[in-house]
């Protein structure tokens, strides 16, 4: 009921963490008026497209000019900066699940973190706020606002995990058929498009987890006591992720270098046989161009058996030539 009326002023979800694994939806009227009790936190989402909601952020949302400023930028790398009064800035980059789009054009989240309230900002849906919903309607979700901002981390690299085992199964098929198939030719555009697929994740995922890697290290006053060994783990699965995609940009270059080389070999073949084809039939063709000259002279033209002559010559040079060739190991 709530989430309807918020979306009319740009506001996605909006959550009252209870500090026990559930939370409470809220609308945007209450958020004027609201206190949080012990041990609970404030979660907001808003559209970024939204006017309403970039007003709301500049003129409610108690946040400087300059961190306004940053979240509502249009182009944003992933990346992480310490403001005072030891609250945070994150941008961070999730896969893409919407229905039609490709999932390496990365969805794209701005977050505000402190140590009782997180705002975060989209411009698309992203499917990993709807996970951490069904976890506090479990009574299993984030208790307070360090683990919200780790939850939702994990949900945005959970899903990095399931595109690049598909990136890498679908090299698998083609190298398999490539070994068993010696007539098979790979997909080179499949190829190409995976390598491209794996350089754009690359380029977002590389700073995302040196992000982690500072938030395993920096420890900050309201994070849970164990949240750096979780926010180390995320860095070495985002490491994983990113020497996989490495190893299935060379897979790719061995499998076309691989192709290269036999399409290489099979011209190369070809090019043999016509050149051997062709030294066969060269002394055969000049003898028959030179008795086939009409001029006077030409020794057997008028012999009875001048024709079966010339065929037992050719037929000699014939077998001469076969006798040689194969000395010679061309066939």
């Amino acid at each position: 009921m709530f989430e309807e009326l918020n979306a009319q002023w740009g506001l996605v979800h909006a959550f009252v963490l209870d500090g026990d694994g559930g939370a409470t939806s809220v609308s945007r009227e209450a958020l004027e008026t609201l206190a949080l009790g012990p041990g609970q936190s404030l979660w907001l989402h808003w559209d970024r497209s939204h006017p309403l909601a970039r007003r709301w952020l500049r003129e409610r949302s108690g946040l400087s000019e300059f961190a306004c400023d940053l979240l509502l930028e249009e182009s944003t790398r992933p990346r992480m900066l310490a403001l005072p009064d030891d609250e945070l800035l994150l941008f961070l980059r999730g896969v893409n699940l919407n229905p039609g789009a490709v999932p390496e054009d990365m969805v794209s989240v701005r977050i505000f973190a402190s140590a009782r309230r997180i705002i975060s900002l989209r411009l698309r849906p992203l499917h990993a706020t709807d996970e951490l919903i069904e976890q506090w309607g479990r009574g299993t979700g984030p208790r307070v606002a360090s683990e919200m901002l780790l939850y939702l981390a994990e949900h945005l690299t959970d899903k990095v995990d399931s595109l690049v085992a598909d990136l890498s199964e679908s090299v698998d098929e083609q190298e398999e058929e490539l070994d068993n198939n010696p007539r098979f030719r790979p997909d080179h555009d499949l190829m190409l498009q995976i390598r491209r697929r794996a350089a754009g994740l690359k380029r977002f995922l590389a700073p995302q987890r040196d992000i982690y890697g500072q938030l395993a290290r920096s420890r900050m006053p309201w994070f849970v006591e164990d949240d750096s060994d979780y926010w180390n783990e995320l860095n070495n699965r985002l490491t994983r992720y990113l020497e996989e995609l490495e190893l299935i940009r060379e897979r790719i270059g061995l499998v076309l270098e691989s192709e290269s080389r036999r399409l290489g070999e099979r011209t190369s073949r070809t090019m043999y046989l016509l050149g051997i084809t062709t030294g066969f039939f060269l002394p055969l063709s000049f003898l028959t161009g030179l008795l086939g000259m009409n001029v006077g002279g030409i020794p057997g033209s008028e012999a009875p058996f001048g024709f079966l002559a010339a065929c037992g010559l050719m037929l000699g040079i014939a077998g001469f030539q076969i006798w040689l060739f194969r000395r010679l190991r061309w066939l």
